[in-house]
This record gives C-alpha cells, structure tokens and sequence, in this order.
C-alpha cells in the first residue's frame, strides 16, 4: 500500500504545486473571485489522483477487490500528502514569491464593500480584523495549519466517492474458502 499511496499521492501533489506556480502570474488578472475557481478546479484536478490510485491498488494488490475502508485508507493518505505538497507551495508563494498578498487581498476585500455601499463602520472593522489576521498568517505555522485546511475537505469528499464508486466485495464463497 505504501508504494501506491507514495506515487499516487507525489504526482497528485506535483499537480497541484504545478498548477499553483502556473496561476501565479495571472493571479493579478483572475481576481480573487476567479481565483478562488481557480484554485478549487485546480484542487479538483489534482485529487482525482484518489481515483486513479485506490483502482491501481484494488487491482494490484486487491487482486480486482477492495472494501470501503481500504478504499478510504489508501485515498485519505494520498489526499494528506497532497495537502503537504499543497502547504509547502503556498508557504514559498506566501513568504517568498507575494509577501504583499495579504495586502492585496485585504484592499480587494474593502473595495468590494464599498463597491456594495457598505458602512465606513463596517470597513474600518473589516480593516482592524484584516490586520488580525494579517498578524496571524505570518506565523508560517499558523498560515500552514489554515492552509492545510483548505484542500483537506476536497480531499476527503473525492476520497469518500471514490473509495463508494470502486469498492469491490470478494464474492461470499471465494471469501470462505480463502480464509480456510
């Protein structure tokens, strides 16, 4: 299991790193609402490595079967891995590549209330709570604990549909003679 879960998991996480640094330049352009589209699509992409993997293994060592939780063990520890690789790339985007993204997201956020008419109350409140977090997601341990928090549902809904969709039952009397 742990060679299946450490190919499939490294490529659907060079997918994702790929994909991350490949948006990079754009992201000025996208926007962060597209972004935010972006960036799940992309999520999506990289996770249907679960699939791909949890097939390889029902067929390789399953010998055609798996269980749900089979299943489910081997795409939950491919989708944590890609979460690393997830983490790992944001944190150099983060720190290294746009240390000012924090900034600019935070701007985007006030003009868009202002865009909708918003109180000068509620944006200077938005504008206190951005600095909070600003304070926050500097601490890199903190901003990978919140970004590791990002895929990791995506993850485990793909997992869940994929271990549902190819779990595979040794039929009853093949299953009483093995265990004999």
């Amino acid at each position: 299991m742990k060679k299946t879960v450490l190919i499939f998991g490294v490529i659907s996480g060079v997918i994702s790193s790929i994909l991350m640094l490949a948006n990079l330049p754009f992201m000025d352009k996208f926007g962060f609402d597209n972004g935010l589209i972006i960036g799940y699509t992309a999520m999506v992409i990289s996770f249907s490595l679960i699939f791909f993997g949890i097939r390889s293994y029902r067929k390789n060592q399953g010998a055609g079967f798996i269980s749900f939780g089979k299943a489910f063990k081997v795409g939950i520890l491919i989708a944590l891995i890609m979460c690393l690789f997830y983490v790992a790339t944001w944190e150099v985007i983060y720190f290294k590549i746009t240390p000012d993204f924090w900034d600019k997201y935070s701007n985007y956020q006030v003009g868009q209330m202002r865009k909708q008419g918003a109180a000068q109350e509620k944006i200077d409140k938005a504008i206190n709570e951005a600095k909070d977090y600003k304070k926050m997601y500097d601490n890199p341990f903190y901003n990978a604990g919140m970004t590791f928090m990002e895929p990791l549902p995506v993850g485990l809904l793909i997992t869940l549909i994929s271990a549902a969709i190819l779990r595979k039952k040794r039929p009853v009397a093949e299953t009483v003679t093995t265990s004999l």
